[in-house]
Order: C-alpha cells, then sequence, then structure tokens
C-alpha cells in the first residue's frame, strides 16, 4: 500500500474566500468546485509530507500549513499587496529556508517558505 495523495481540509462557510489567497496570490489551480467545496492545486508532482511538531521553529507558533514556492520573495509582495498581513519574517532560518508567516483568509497559520 502507498499514499497516493493527502489533503488538508480547512472547515470555512465562506469557499469563495480562498480565491485571492490560494489562486490569485499562490497560482493554484481550482481542481474542483461542487459548491459546498472548492479544491485547489497543481498539477505538478510534490513530495507526500506530514509534519508533527512542538514548535515552529526560531521560537514561532506551529503553522497550519506549510507552502513551499520557488520565489518566496514573490509570494511575500503578492500577500503584501493583496493585503494579508505578515505575522513573521522574511526570516532566513539556519535550517537554509526563507520564509515567512501569513493567516489565510480562515485564520489559518501559513507557512510560506523557500529553500536557499
Amino acid at each position: 500500500m502507498k499514499v497516493r495523495r493527502i489533503v488538508a481540509n480547512i472547515a470555512t462557510q465562506d469557499i469563495a474566500a480562498a480565491k485571492c489567497f490560494y489562486q490569485d496570490v499562490l497560482g493554484l489551480d481550482v481542481l474542483m468546485d461542487l459548491g459546498w467545496i472548492a479544491t485547489y492545486g497543481s498539477e505538478a508532482e510534490m513530495q507526500v509530507q506530514v509534519s508533527f511538531m512542538a514548535q515552529g521553529g526560531s521560537g514561532t507558533p506551529v503553522p497550519d500549513l506549510s507552502i513551499e514556492v520557488d520565489d518566496v520573495e514573490a509570494a511575500l509582495e503578492g500577500m503584501k499587496t493583496a493585503g494579508f498581513a505578515i505575522e513573521y519574517g522574511p526570516a532566513d532560518e539556519p535550517w537554509d529556508v526563507r520564509r515567512f508567516y501569513v493567516r489565510d483568509p480562515f485564520g489559518r497559520l501559513v507557512n510560506i517558505l523557500s529553500h536557499r
């Protein structure tokens, strides 16, 4: 048996609020929209990972999601332009990532990162 996919499910009554953050800023595609569920993603092949954390590193809280991007500076600028408040960073961490924390429209703490 192999795990084929891991899906993060975020409860909300405002499904459309995801569009600005996940599609417009992060560039994810709408893979499915049934009205009661909208799934954003990418057809790019990705690694399957689940992290279990006692803290978020560098004294930060544990983020709800971590999203690796190819250009953290572009993601940072996109979030700021869209009006999302940056809660941490940008920071160059000792484990060779550059990252920042931002809250999505549902209050989830999202760690946006890029490996250096």
